[in-house]
């Protein structure tokens, strides 16, 4: 019994540093998420400091316009280092949305709009495959319609 257990500490022993090593190379895998991730909220946090100006509207807006683009650059490394598709179309709806908002605050206080660009919603998604105005990938739907006889 002893050696059987002797046998046993071994086999573990030997398979805890395969085990280690693999949870450390996920961890060196993520770092480039977190790098970016951490990045964007600090920039986040740093942006929404802006001191008041007097005009509780304007103060919101000049707090809420940081939030969104970080939420932006959030769901951006999101696509480029998630693996999940469904929160990967999560993060494009995040993308699109904040957008949306940000221009929708802008105009309430008067200030111009963003300049227009492509969402970033893939990370090899280039300009020029998207749709000129629009937000999102140019992408075709099957719109066939199924009859029953």
């Amino acid at each position: 019994m002893r050696a059987f257990k002797s046998l046993a500490l071994l086999i573990v022993a030997a398979g805890l540093p395969l085990a280690v090593g693999a949870a450390l190379a996920q961890a060196d895998g993520e770092k480039p998420y977190r790098i970016e991730i951490q990045a964007a909220m600090d920039k986040m946090m740093a942006g929404m400091m802006a001191p008041p100006s007097g005009d509780v509207d304007r103060d919101f807006v000049e707090m809420m316009r940081p939030h969104h683009q970080g939420a932006i650059e959030m769901a951006v490394t999101e696509l480029k280092h998630g693996k999940n598709e469904q929160l990967k179309r999560i993060a494009q709806e995040i993308i699109v949305d904040q957008q949306q908002e940000i221009a929708a605050m802008n105009l309430a206080v008067g200030d111009p709009l963003p300049p227009s660009t492509a969402a970033p919603t893939q990370g090899d998604v280039k300009p020029e495959a998207t749709m000129p105005g629009m937000s999102m990938p140019a992408t075709q739907h099957d719109h066939t319609h199924h009859q029953e006889h």
